[in-house]
């Protein structure tokens, strides 16, 4: 859809709605189909994350799984027209407003669940900080040039590559109150190193990263993320702010990774990084 120009324009003709819905009937009728592998994968993950549910109930996870995500790609090209109250919710708003007026620079982790790039123009849209965005381009130059124009017009300045740790702590140490918007999810190799679902693995990637720089420039995690509820309609469920001066990386981690892990296990109809693991490898 990114890299479609005229579905991309279409999408954006029509109601944000309907826009999302066509999404998510072309991913589960047509992109399934062409994805087997990645189908597949996802089903082994499945399988080994809710060994509670019977087979037929994985399935029909599976099944909302790439209407979901075709329902994301979708509304890419309307992320301006669902960042509002009629569209995203907020648990208990009041404290949640109370937290992002901290005076001290935040780090917002997430994972790929619901709508993540909804997620970081909320973030934008909900507070007078100034935004910078972590991300990981695909491999295809056309849609990764794409994904970068949608994601700066709504998330700010957006990055990536190797220089990107130094010019993310110049901003939160240089910008009043700035904020960094990253996914921790990340996959490569063909495996996700967090969240670590009872694995032995340290921090790594983009998590470690945001260890390090947090301590250099004093600022306080925020885990959160934001679950598909109906629709193109989402709800925002964040963890209360996590100092870095007040514990050790351990249980920082044990924190995060027991909030975001559960997201994404309770939400695995929502979450991307199901088909692009390997749980069976060692």
């Amino acid at each position: 859809m990114l890299s479609n120009p005229f579905l991309f324009t279409l999408l954006r003709i029509l109601p944000a709605s309907i826009a999302s819905w066509l999404g998510g009937w072309l991913s589960a009728n047509i992109a399934r189909r062409t994805m087997k592998l990645r189908d597949q994968r996802a089903r082994t993950n499945l399988a080994i994350l809710r060994p509670d549910l019977d087979e037929a109930t994985r399935e029909a996870i599976l099944a909302r799984r790439w209407f979901n995500l075709g329902r994301t790609m979708a509304e890419l090209a309307n992320v301006d027209r669902l960042v509002n109250p009629q569209h995203v919710s907020i648990v208990e708003e009041a404290a949640y407003r109370e937290a992002l007026a901290s005076p001290r620079p935040m780090i917002f982790l997430t994972v790929h669940v619901g709508n993540w790039d909804l997620l970081a123009a909320h973030l934008k849209a909900s507070t007078d900080r100034p935004p910078l965005g972590v991300y990981q381009p695909p491999a295809d130059p056309a849609q990764a040039a794409m994904l970068q124009r949608a994601r700066q017009s709504y998330m700010g300045e957006a990055i990536t590559g190797s220089a990107a740790a130094r010019a993310i702590l110049r901003h939160l140490s240089d910008k009043d109150r700035a904020m960094l918007y990253i996914l921790v999810d990340e996959r490569r190799d063909r495996q996700v190193w967090f969240p670590r679902f009872g694995r032995d693995l340290p921090p790594s990637g983009n998590l470690s990263v945001a260890l390090r720089l947090a301590r250099k420039a004093g600022a306080r995690f925020l885990p959160f993320y934001m679950v598909r509820s109906n629709g193109p309609n989402f709800r925002v469920h964040w963890h209360p702010p996590i100092d870095p001066a007040a514990i050790s990386d351990d249980e920082i981690m044990e924190q995060v990774d027991s909030f975001l892990g559960k997201a994404c296990v309770d939400h695995a109809d929502q979450w991307l990084a199901l088909h692009d693991m390997d749980l069976t490898a060692p």
